[in-house]
């Protein structure tokens, strides 16, 4: 039986990655925000019900990161497949946000998703059986962020914890890794205030997808297209690059 946890599958890529998701007996969905599948009837259950799912292959799991208890993921059942893309931020000077702004990103950006890892872990470095993960983090998580330095710094630390925990699971001896997916700005979400739209998610998702079944470790959306280039840039002078993403920002209309 091939089971699959999606955290944060209620909206955005998401909820795109769990349409796409083909060949699975059972998709656990957990989000704070209720989730309606994308085929089939609305279908919600609690940690009770976890261990005795219904005819229906989706199967929302009601969670908040920023709980502090996270041994429901103890009690899911076998899955072989976990893939976390919660996350949140908003572009403000670090002069306008608070101790409670700057907590919560960590704990959903960067402490949760490591917490959930954990908690799977033994799973995930098995040396027989192939496991699926992959973490949406970010592109501003490899460059100066100005207006987005919480978020940046959350996904930057996020990146680098994927990077070294490949190089462990590659030295234990398992085939299994990590995949880090590390976009720009995706359309069809809800993170910069629009709306969900599977049709501009769904190439990606599958593309993720993809990368997660060979357990390659990094991917960048339009890397070749734009993300080459800004890295290039950013590497050869961080200064710069970050004045001028500031003024970008600032003339773009995106800061209020």
């Amino acid at each position: 039986m091939k089971n699959a946890i999606v955290v944060g599958g209620s909206n955005g890529i998401g909820l795109s990655i769990v349409a796409a998701l083909r060949g699975y007996d059972n998709i656990y969905v957990v989000d704070r925000q209720q989730f309606t599948p994308p085929y089939g009837r609305k279908q919600t259950t609690d940690r009770q019900a976890l261990a005795n799912p219904n005819q229906t292959r989706y199967h929302f799991v009601p969670f908040d990161l920023l709980s502090e208890d996270y041994t429901l993921f103890d009690h899911m059942p076998a899955v072989d497949t976990l893939i976390i893309t919660a996350g949140l931020g908003r572009l403000a000077l670090f002069e306008n946000t608070d101790e409670e702004e700057i907590q919560h990103t960590f704990q959903v950006n960067t402490i949760g998703p490591m917490r959930v890892i954990r908690h799977l872990y033994d799973r995930i470095r098995s040396q027989t059986e192939d496991f699926y993960c992959a973490v949406m983090v970010s592109i501003s998580g490899m460059i100066s962020s100005p207006f987005f330095s919480i978020y940046s710094a959350s996904k930057a630390a996020l990146h680098r914890f994927i990077e070294s925990v490949n190089v462990e699971l590659e030295k234990s001896g398992t085939r299994n890794r990590i995949l880090e997916v590390s976009p720009g700005s995706i359309q069809g979400t809800r993170f910069y205030g629009g709306s969900n739209d599977l049709s501009q998610t769904g190439p990606l998702a599958e593309e993720i997808l993809g990368r997660m079944y060979r357990h390659e470790t990094l991917y960048i959306p339009q890397y070749e297209e734009i993300f080459k280039e800004v890295l290039e840039r950013y590497r050869s002078d961080p200064r710069r690059f970050g004045l001028e993403s500031y003024d970008y920002k600032v003339k773009s209309g995106r800061v209020k």
